[in-house]
């Protein structure tokens, strides 16, 4: 009889989005938690909801199946955190911003690159938000990957700076049977939440 293979572990990249008490030190005690467990975060982005008493944290972690639940499960017992949700099989909307300030000068012409980056940043739609002598900074919205396209495609002018917002996302809504799995909240729909009695009723949130 042949020996029996362990089963493979597809490394993937999975969205999670976390709702916090507005309170001081929640950043930080996510972040330690992170950072003890050594969980792989390609993005960490903590900003406002409609609810002045909540914040949402959207994180993004690159592993396993055995991961995204870990990071769930940690997330759940610190004590800010309200509720936890990821985006697993559910069509849902991402987007991120970033600013590159580009160079145009090549030798003595300031100006030399100036046309071929507003092609390019035509192409992309990106925006035009600062102009100098010799370089030329451009801002751009949407998913991770036509901003990867897009500075790939600047690079070669030279970079000189660039800065991003990271990941934002929020699902889809009126997807058939998906729809009605939303949180009260109305902020993010439920695709993988526990059912142990340590589960948070969406009932249970702030009023808002």
């Amino acid at each position: 009889m042949p020996p029996m293979q362990a089963p493979s572990t597809q490394i993937m990249r999975h969205v999670i989005a976390a709702l916090v008490t507005n309170e001081p030190g929640v950043l930080a005690q996510v972040a330690g938690m992170f950072a003890a467990r050594g969980f792989n975060i390609d993005s960490l982005v903590v900003g406002r909801t409609e609810n002045p008493e909540l914040s949402r944290m959207t994180i993004v972690v690159i592993g396993d199946a055995a991961v995204l639940e870990q990071v769930r499960k940690q997330l759940q017992k610190l004590v800010p955190v309200v509720k936890v949700v990821d985006y697993q099989d559910v069509p849902f909307v991402e987007r991120d911003l970033v600013i590159v300030q580009i160079n145009t000068r090549d030798g003595d012409n300031p100006t030399a690159y100036r046309a071929e980056v507003m092609q390019v940043a035509q192409i992309f739609r990106a925006n035009i938000i600062d102009l100098s002598s010799d370089r030329m900074m451009l801002e751009l919205g949407g998913a991770e990957e036509k901003l990867e396209a897009f500075v790939e495609q600047v690079k070669p002018f030279g970079l000189i700076e660039l800065a991003r917002t990271g990941v934002i996302a929020m699902p889809r809504g009126n997807s058939g049977d998906a729809s009605r799995r939303v949180a009260k909240s109305g902020l993010v729909r439920i695709t993988d939440m526990p059912s142990d009695d340590d589960a948070i009723d969406p009932g249970d949130l702030p009023p808002g």
